[in-house]
């Protein structure tokens, strides 16, 4: 089988909902296991790093800004095929398409405030995770 690591970042719309143990919850009903985790404030550099291939695009400001302007919990989650699964439980990035069941069909309402990010590969993941956390 395929275990693999993913990152999953909650935005501050998740936090601010009081949906943090929700989803954490059904990323581990799923299967997979929560290796670290951490609540924080992410600062424009973290933020400017983490979305840099939208660099240039005409959402990447506002982006920057709505990620910063409260607290995240960001994560990494392992598993089989973890990248896929993730992203299967967090929906489509616009929550208007996102399947209901998913996070962000459950819970979102605007592409701007979709609750969560989540890697879009493995190596997405290693780039992204190495942000927030060490080896």
């Amino acid at each position: 089988m395929n275990k693999e690591k993913t990152f999953v970042m909650i935005k501050p719309d998740g936090v601010k909902k009081g949906l943090v143990g929700e989803i954490i919850s059904r990323f581990e009903k799923k299967g997979l296991a929560l290796l670290e985790l951490r609540l924080l404030n992410l600062s424009r550099e973290e933020a400017e790093e983490l979305y840099r291939v939208h660099e240039g695009k005409p959402f990447f400001e506002p982006l920057v800004e709505y990620v910063t302007s409260g607290p995240v919990v960001v994560m990494v989650l392992e598993g089989e095929g973890a990248v896929k699964v993730v992203r299967s439980i967090v929906g489509a990035t616009n929550p208007q398409d996102a399947l209901p069941g998913t996070i962000r069909g459950d819970f979102a309402l605007t592409i701007e405030e979709n609750i969560v990010h989540a890697s879009d590969s493995v190596e997405s993941y290693e780039r992204e995770s190495s942000i927030f956390f060490s080896d």
